[in-house]
C-alpha cells in the first residue's frame, strides 16, 4: 500500500482501558474479526504468556491496520509504571498519540507524567475518557481535571447520555462545529472575521483549520468511550486519520532511524524494530552502528501484525518494521543522523538487586539470558562482575522483577532467584579537589592526567572540560580521558554512581615512544578516585512527590506516617469527606508503604507517585555499597586488571 502513514501511540495510566480500545481499533479497520479480551488474556497486543496470565501489558506491541487509504502503525504501550522504559522509546517514533483516561479515576499520576512527555516533545494527542459505561464515573470532572492539570485547549466531540450504565450512548455533540469554529477564530484571522461576521464556514475548511491546530498542539479534541462495549470506538478510528498528522521524511534524504524495540527470534536473531525518519533501508544494506562501531548488513525486513509477519524488503521515511542482521544494536539506539524529536526520561530505576541462578551450573547461561534481555530493555543495566561471578541489575519496581523472574523462566528455562531489592543512592563531591596519575611503570606505558572536579547544582549531571592544548596533551589522547569517565564514575568512594559534577582536564603528559594507545584509559580512573578521595563526597538518596486520598478520619495516621519516612508536605485538602494530601519523601524510608497504605484503607484509597529527584542525605541516613570488582587506587592490582581487559 502506498499512502499516507501514521505512527500512533496508544498510552494511558494502568487499568484505564488501553489494550481494550487497541482491540477496538483493529476490529473497526476490519484487521480482525474478533476483538481480544484481557479478561480473557486473547488480546493480539498483549501475547506474551506473562502479560495473558497477569492481563497487562508488559511490553510495546506494533500492529498495523488500514483505514480509508491510511496505514496507522499502532505502537500499545504498557501502562504500569514499572515498564515506562518502554513507553519512553516508544514515544521517540510517533507521529501522534491517543491518551487514554478512565471516567472513574481520571487524571492519574502516570497521566501527569505522559502528558508532560507527549508537551514536551511536541507530540499531537486526542484525549480519549473511556469506561463511561462504568458506575461512578465523572465525565464533568474529569473534564475539568484535564482543564487545571494538563490543559484548557479541550474540544469535546461528543456527548454521553445514561452514562454510568451499560446502556450509555456515545453521540456527536451538536454544537462542535460552532465550537470549533469558536476556537479556530483565536488562531486564523480568515475564520475570525467569519465568526464575527457570522457567516458560515465550509466544513473541510474549518476542518483543515482544526488538523492545522492538533498538529501544532493549540488544540486537544476529547472523545469518549466504553471500549469495553465497543462505543465511540468507530468516532475514535475516524479521528484518529481525519485529525492527527501523518508522518512526513525525505526519502532521498540521509539515513535516520531510531530503533524503539529489540526482540530475539529463537530462528532469525535479533529483531531491530524501528522506525525510519528519512532515507530507505533494504536488504542486504549495510548500516552504520551508533557510535561509530563499524557497519553491520540487513539480512530481512518484516512489518508485524500481531505475532503474524510479512516480508517488506524495504523500509521508506515514516514506515516502521522489525530488521534483522543487526546483532550489535540496542534498544534506543540512533541509527545515522539523529532524529527530529530528542527522546524524553521517563523511567528511572530506583532500586537495585544482584540475580543468582538457583541451579550453580547454569550461571553461565543465565549470563547470556540477562545479557539478551538488557539489550531488549538497557535501563536493566546489566552489570557482571567477574572477579566475585556478581550478576547487578537496576529496576523500577517489584512488579517488574515478578514479571522478569516469569520472563526467564518461560523463555530461557532458568530458575533464577533476587536480592531483596536496595535503594540505588549516588553520590557527589563536597568540595573542589585536584586528582593525579603519572602512570609510567610497568613498561611499555606512558600516561599523566590531572584532573579537577568541582561539586554542580542538583540534577546537573556530569560535565566534562579540557583546559590544555593539543601540544601539551594531543587531542586524541584528551578524548580518551574524556570517553573513560562514564565508566569511572560508576563507582565513587561510597560505592554509588556519581553525579552533578564538573571534571576539568587540567594537565597531562604523554611519550612519543612509550605511551600506548589505550594507557590513558587505565590513568584516567585512578586520577578520578583520587580527586574524589581529595574531594570527599555525600551521598545522595531518591525523592518521590506522592500524592495520596483517603477517608478523612485516617489523615492523622497518615501525617505520623509522612513525618516518621522524613516526609515534607504541604497543607492537606479537605473535600466531601475524603482528604488530599501531596508529599515529598525518600524512597528508602517510603518503599513499601503503598502496600500499607492500601490495606489501611481497605483498598479504597488511592496513592500515586513520580519520581523528584536525588537529594543530600541527612547525616546517619542512607548507606554505603560495597565495591564491585577492583578499585582503581590498589594501584597494581587495578593495573593488571585493566591491562588484562584491554588486551
Amino acid at each position: 500500500m502506498k499512502g499516507p502513514i501514521l505512527n500512533l501511540g496508544i498510552l494511558a495510566h494502568a487499568d484505564a482501558g488501553k489494550t481494550t480500545v487497541t482491540e477496538q481499533l483493529l476490529l473497526r479497520s476490519g484487521s480482525i474479526r474478533q476483538a481480544g479480551s484481557v479478561d480473557d488474556g486473547t488480546t493480539h497486543a498483549d501475547w506474551l504468556e506473562v502479560e495473558r496470565r497477569r492481563g497487562i501489558s508488559v511490553r510495546a506491541a506494533s500492529i498495523s491496520l488500514e483505514y480509508k487509504g491510511v496505514r496507522v502503525n499502532l505502537i500499545d504501550t504498557p501502562g504500569h509504571v514499572d515498564f515506562l522504559g518502554e513507553v519512553e522509546r516508544s514515544l521517540t517514533v510517533l507521529d501522534g498519540a491517543v491518551l487514554v483516561l478512565s471516567a472513574v479515576e481520571g487524571v492519574q499520576a502516570q497521566t501527569r507524567l505522559l502528558w508532560r512527555a507527549l508537551e514536551k516533545m511536541g507530540i499531537p494527542t486526542l484525549l480519549v475518557v473511556n469506561k463511561v459505561d462504568r458506575t461512578g464515573c465523572d465525565i464533568p470532572g474529569v473534564l475539568e481535571q484535564l482543564r487545571q492539570e494538563c490543559t484548557t485547549r479541550l474540544l469535546p466531540a461528543q456527548q454521553v447520555e445514561e452514562a454510568g450504565s451499560d446502556s450509555c450512548q456515545v453521540l456527536p455533540l451538536e454544537s462542535f462545529w460552532e465550537d470549533a469554529l469558536a476556537w479556530a477564530a483565536d488562531y486564523d484571522p480568515e475564520l475570525a472575521e467569519a465568526y464575527l461576521e457570522e457567516r458560515p464556514v465550509p466544513r473541510e475548511r474549518l476542518l483543515q483549520a482544526l488538523r492545522e491546530g492538533v498538529a501544532q498542539r493549540q488544540v486537544f479534541p476529547v472523545l469518549f468511550a466504553s471500549a469495553k462495549g465497543g462505543k465511540g470506538m468507530e468516532a475514535l478510528l475516524e479521528g484518529v486519520v481525519t485529525l492527527l498528522p501523518p508522518a512526513c521524511g525525505q526519502e532521498g534524504g540521509a539515513l535516520s532511524a531510531v530503533v524503539y524495540q529489540v526482540d530475539h527470534d529463537p530462528a532469525m536473531g535479533k529483531a531491530a524494530h524501528l522506525r525510519v525518519f528519512s532515507g530507505t533501508l533494504e536488504n542486504r544494506d549495510s548500516v552504520p552502528l551508533p557510535q561509530g562501531d563499524g557497519t553491520q548488513k540487513i539480512t530481512q525486513i518484516r512489518r508485524f501484525y500481531g505475532q503474524k509477519a510479512v516480508d517488506m524488503g524495504r523500509l521508506g521515511p515514516g514506515e516502521v518494521g522489525a530488521v534483522y542482521g543487526l546483532s550489535a544494536v540496542r534498544a534506543g539506539d540512533v541509527l545515522g543522523e539523529a532524529p527530529p524529536r530528542p527522546a524524553c526520561q521517563l523511567a528511572v530505576p530506583l532500586l537495585q538487586v544482584q540475580a543468582f541462578a538457583q541451579e550453580p551450573d547454569k550461571l553461565p547461561a543465565l549470563v547470556e539470558a540477562l545479557q539478551e534481555l538488557s539489550q531488549e530493555d538497557p535501563l536493566l543495566d546489566l552489570e557482571w562482575v567477574p572477579e566475585s561471578r556478581e550478576l547487578h541489575l537496576r529496576i523500577t519496581g517489584k512488579i517488574q522483577l515478578e514479571v522478569l523472574t516469569e520472563r526467564i523462566q518461560q523463555r530461557y528455562g532458568l530458575a533464577v532467584s533476587f536480592s531483596e531489592p536496595t535503594v540505588i543512592y549516588k553520590e557527589t563531591p563536597a568540595s573542589a579537589a585536584q586528582g593525579e596519575e603519572v602512570y609510567l611503570a610497568p613498561k611499555p606505558c606512558w600516561a599523566v592526567v590531572r584532573l579537577l572536579v568541582e561539586p554542580l547544582p542538583r540534577g546537573s549531571g556530569i560535565q566534562f572540560e579540557s583546559v590544555i592544548k593539543e601540544k601539551e596533551l594531543p587531542y586524541r589522547y584528551q578524548n580518551h580521558v574524556r570517553q573513560s569517565l562514564p565508566e569511572a564514575l560508576r563507582q565513587g568512594r561510597k560505592g554509588w554512581e556519581v553525579t552533578d559534577a564538573k571534571f576539568t582536564l587540567i594537565g597531562g603528559q604523554h611519550h612519543h615512544v612509550h605511551t600506548h594507545p589505550l594507557d590513558f584509559f587505565v590513568a584516567t580512573p585512578v586520577a578520578v578516585q583520587r580527586a574524589l578521595v581529595n574531594s570527599g563526597t555525600l551521598l545522595l538518596e531518591p525523592m518521590v512527590r506522592v500524592t495520596l486520598s483517603a477517608q478523612e478520619e485516617l489523615l492523622g495516621k497518615v501525617i505520623r506516617d509522612m513525618v516518621a519516612m522524613r516526609g515534607a508536605f504541604d497543607t492537606p485538602i479537605l473535600h466531601q469527606g475524603t482528604f488530599t494530601l501531596e508529599a515529598d519523601l525518600p524512597v528508602a524510608t517510603s518503599l513499601d508503604y503503598p502496600t500499607a497504605f492500601r490495606s489501611m484503607t481497605s483498598g479504597k484509597g488511592v496513592y500515586a507517585s513520580a519520581f523528584l529527584g536525588y537529594q543530600e542525605c541527612p547525616p546517619g541516613e542512607g548507606k554505603e555499597a560495597p565495591r564491585r570488582g577492583v578499585d582503581p587506587l590498589d594501584h597494581a592490582k587495578w593495573i593488571l586488571a585493566a591491562r588484562s581487559a584491554m588486551q
